[in-house]
């Protein structure tokens, strides 16, 4: 990669001065007689952050009001996997929501596709929690049970998580847009003892009835008692057995609050899923209450007034960032529906309706945008917009054009990279750095990250490995039912023990800031040159004619290498010879020669995970040769439908090599 010193934003020095960050170094450098400059050094305060990882934390659960407790019972054990955080003390993480509540702001604002926003107040939030983790304990729920959801995005899945955070249960959720199998890979695993159920959901103007859906989910998980069902398309109608969720929140109270042990498993988040069945992620009460005030506070300067928003399901681990932004005393903004329903700029409409400070989407709803010629800051006042975030995939430079040219100038373009594993980023933003097109401003405080080579030696100004040197606290307490830890240190360990690799290449540049070039299990290999798939979307993303694309990298079984580029073509579009040639040469350009694919395909459509990101890999293992069923788990594709023609593709091209 090359590079950008092409600068978009910059802070200015008074609204630094106003930053939750400066504050919070100005609180560590009275205690600890350090000094991290006028204004703030944001890389003296991340260096100070990783070398002195005590106090770091230590400070921030004392600056937060969430612990105090001397430096020494801060971390006690380093090792990774199993480090020790905080022994000995206690954190509920739905008490420390409930500290910021106050009168005068709403605590959510929730939007679906056939309503208005609706806001709910702190006061009415607190009581509907109180009331749900009150039913739970009726019904025999205590510490350490499961709790789960087949939820949409809507108000009634933050009650039904907080309550159960509340009686101490550990919570877990998948989208109702998941089929039965998707959701039976997931939690029956777990072996909830409560389904918290959705009777169906609306998306592009359609409803979806999934009363079939969870007759299914109630046969086919035997440990579940207890069932509540969650209106949304047959107001009324409640299944046989099951508790209506009206009669669930109807004791108002104020909750009643288990003092967990700091490492109680929270909840249990899924790896993807795409080549098996997902990997149940636990992380736990204290490390994600201090990872994500950290990530909100100082970060992303969120605190009361803020208005939050960013577009998820219940199924990704955004949804659970949403809910935590509660912490931070910001406004969690909940949508129920799809991402460009009615038009192409639905969330800048909704951000301009409901006043969001923050908002986050996909590099590809951006793209999107920008292919239909939207400009959202022509069109809607968005001037309570100040940070727009973008995660899920690496975000091409020309969008970080757009958005400065269509959006908005005076405005903090946030791309962040990290993961599931950890509920967090790596790396992502700070309120004190400028924006550079391309780049990712910093590793995220109190996180360690290098990039290292084959060697385990760390590099600068080249790609490497994004490794994790320094335990986290959000990193996950253990794999659901993997008792001896095996499969764990696997994910994460290998080939360096007591390192997290994390499988994701990062260029860290000399100037600090860092680029992400795709995964690197999906990495491309030409003549043993290791290239990022990043560089070719962001050339083949320019065309109008593309809407979407993948490349592969296919290790053949003679030893050849093949590099196919699959291209959906906008409507009306033909993948001509005169395309091929400029998409090729525009590639070269923008790349490099090596970027070049062997052979440009045109597909109904690209695949994706539930999150967004593509199918390389397991596109990749059907080019191998694997059996889809075991290249493949679709249930945890976006669109099923479109793996079988890559299924085809693939017979039809290990026919015409053996042939």
């Amino acid at each position: 990669m090359t590079e950008s010193t092409e600068i978009l934003w910059r802070p200015t020095a008074a609204s630094i001065a106003g930053t939750r960050v400066a504050a919070f170094a100005e609180h560590v450098a009275a205690r600890r007689g350090v000094s991290f400059g006028d204004p703030v050094d944001y890389d003296a305060l991340w260096r100070w952050s990783i070398g002195h990882l005590d106090q770091f934390w230590g400070d921030l659960a004392r600056w937060t009001g969430v612990l105090d407790v001397p430096d020494d019972r801060v971390l006690t054990s380093r090792e990774m996997p199993g480090a020790v955080w905080f022994p000995g003390t206690t954190v509920n993480y739905a008490e420390q929501v409930f500290r910021q509540a106050a009168d005068d702001r709403p605590a959510l604002i929730a939007v679906a596709e056939d309503t208005e926003p609706v806001e709910i107040p702190w006061a009415d939030l607190r009581a509907q929690v109180g009331a749900f983790a009150a039913t739970l304990r009726r019904l025999g729920v205590g510490p350490g049970d499961r709790v789960a959801g087949y939820l949409p995005n809507v108000p009634e899945t933050v009650v039904a998580f907080l309550g159960a955070a509340a009686v101490g249960a550990v919570w877990s959720s998948c989208a109702p847009d998941f089929g039965t199998r998707a959701v039976l890979d997931r939690f029956a695993q777990i072996e909830p003892t409560v389904l918290v159920a959705v009777d169906g959901y609306r998306f592009n103007g359609r409803a979806h009835d999934r009363r079939e859906v969870v007759a299914q989910l109630r046969e086919a998980l035997p440990t579940v008692r207890t069932t509540v069902a969650v209106p949304r398309l047959f107001p009324g109608e409640v299944p046989d057995g099951a508790l209506p969720w009206a009669d669930a929140v109807a004791d108002a109270q104020d909750p009643v609050f288990e003092p967990t042990p700091f490492d109680h498993p929270l909840w249990i988040v899924y790896s993807s899923g795409t080549t098996g069945l997902p990997k149940g992620i636990v992380h736990g009460h204290g490390g994600v209450v201090l990872e994500h005030l950290k990530w909100g506070l100082l970060h992303q300067d969120l605190g009361p007034g803020a208005r939050f928003y960013w577009y998820t399901s219940t199924a990704w681990m955004m949804w659970n960032v949403v809910a935590s932004s509660l912490l931070s005393g910001a406004t969690a903004v909940l949508h129920d529906g799809a991402p460009a329903y009615p038009t192409a700029d639905a969330q800048f409409a909704l951000a301009a309706k409901v006043g969001i400070t923050l908002l986050g989407t996909s590099p590809g709803y951006l793209a999107a945008c920008q292919k239909a010629g939207v400009r959202p800051g022509d069109d809607h006042d968005l001037s309570a917009l100040r940070v727009l975030g973008c995660t899920g995939s690496p975000l091409p430079d020309a969008s970080y054009h757009w958005v400065y040219d269509a959006v908005g100038r005076d405005l903090q373009l946030v791309s962040a990279s990290g993961g599931t594993d950890v509920a967090t980023g790596f790396i992502g933003s700070s309120p004190l750095l400028p924006v550079t097109v391309g780049e990712l401003q910093r590793p995220m405080l109190g996180v360690a990250v290098a990039s290292w080579d084959e060697q385990g030696e760390p590099v600068i100004g080249e790609l490497g490995e994004l490794v994790v040197t320094e335990p986290m606290p959000s990193m996950p307490l253990y794999f659901w039912n993997d008792p001896d830890g095996a499969r764990y240190r696997a994910a994460y360990f290998e080939p360096w023990p007591g390192v997290w690799r994390h499988g994701d290449w990062l260029e860290i540049t000399g100037r600090g800031t860092c680029i992400i070039t795709g995964r690197s299990d999906s990495t491309l290999n030409r003549g043993g040159v290791r290239m990022g798939t990043a560089d070719i979307y962001a050339a083949v993303e320019a065309f109008p004619e593309v809407l979407d694309c993948v490349v592969l990298g296919v290790e053949l079984p003679e030893g050849g290498y093949w590099m196919p580029l699959f291209v959906q073509l906008a409507p009306g579009e033909e993948l001509t010879d005169e395309l091929v040639g400029r998409l090729r040469a525009a590639i070269r350009e923008q790349a490099s020669p090596r970027h070049v694919p062997d052979e440009v395909i045109a597909v109904p459509g690209v695949p994706h995970t539930r999150t967004g990101k593509r199918l390389e890999v397991p596109l990749k293992r059907l080019f191998q040769g694997v059996d889809p069923a075991k290249a493949v788990n679709t249930g945890t594709v976006d669109d099923a439908s479109l793996v079988e023609h890559y299924v085809q593709l693939a017979r039809q091209r290990g026919s015409s090599r053996t042939g």
